[in-house]
């Protein structure tokens, strides 16, 4: 992502967010968890997302990525455009702003930020809020899957198993990685995956934004996760997870990807190996 191009870096605090709230090309993007805390306060001029809709909702892994047809209705919805600048956030630290910048860079629409901390922040920085629902102006988008490397497939994660080079970053809590909590047909984790549970990556103390950079990326290197690797990221159904490929892409991890598949397909398989 270059500079030039964007109005705002990747990662985006609420004093520079505001001060660009007048930009004709930006479109902020409230994809709450809880639906009632966009209309409890939201970021003045942000349009809200039913987060249900970045996902297929249907089939043998309802988490997966819905079809282009339906994302080229999604994003016309949204007024997205091909010079608009999205900016997301949520109610919850960032996993379901991050799924939806995820499914932006799949398409190759590449022009995005994350709002850090989310609503959390900008309520913490004393900014004010907006409670009228905010108005969307259609456009007419068409999706395409441009850049399909930003994903991996279960069959990929099978291949590259052993590859020294290839790591997989589960997201999820330590009771599911160990295999002592979830409601999948089998329980565990990927053979050699490594845990930090995505809120483990938030400082609790600042609002829910990420941690300290040079503290994570020690901590992700202790575990075996590099810069110059390349790194599967999943949870149960690709929502936590995004935000650890957000947070992978911040730290400078330029070839993260992510598994929409996640747990809710891979520990309802029989064919796929597990270790607990």
């Amino acid at each position: 992502m270059s500079s030039e191009t964007n109005l705002l870096p990747l990662i985006v605090e609420p004093e520079q967010l505001q001060e660009h709230l007048d930009e004709p090309n930006l479109l902020i993007v409230d994809v709450p968890a809880n639906a009632d805390s966009y209309l409890q306060g939201h970021v003045p001029g942000a349009v809200f997302l039913d987060f249900r809709h970045l996902m297929r909702g249907e089939g043998p892994v309802p988490n997966d990525v819905p079809d282009v047809e339906v994302l080229s209705r999604l994003f016309s919805a949204l007024g997205l455009t091909r010079d608009t600048h999205v900016v997301a956030y949520d109610d919850e630290g960032g996993g379901w702003a991050a799924r939806l910048l995820w499914t932006l860079e799949l398409l190759g629409h590449t022009r995005y930020s994350y709002l850090n901390g989310g609503i959390h922040a900008w309520r913490d920085a004393g900014l004010e809020e907006s409670r009228e629902p905010t108005p969307t102006t259609p456009s007419d988008y068409v999706a395409e899957i441009l850049h399909p490397e930003v994903m991996i497939t279960r069959e990929e994660i099978i291949e590259r198993l052993g590859d020294k080079q290839f790591a997989i970053w589960d997201a999820r809590s330590s009771a599911e990685y160990d295999g002592q909590r979830g409601n999948n047909k089998h329980l565990g984790h990927i053979p050699g995956a490594v845990n930090m549970d995505w809120v483990d990556v938030m400082d609790r103390q600042r609002a829910l934004r990420i941690r300290d950079y040079a503290e994570l990326i020690t901590e992700l290197q202790a575990m075996g996760l590099t810069p110059d690797m390349e790194i599967a990221t999943h949870c149960q159904s690709h929502h936590r997870s995004s935000y650890t490929w957000l947070v992978g892409r911040a730290l400078g991890f330029d070839r993260i990807r992510g598994y929409p598949g996640s747990w809710g397909e891979w520990g309802n398989r029989d064919d796929t190996p597990i270790e607990t």
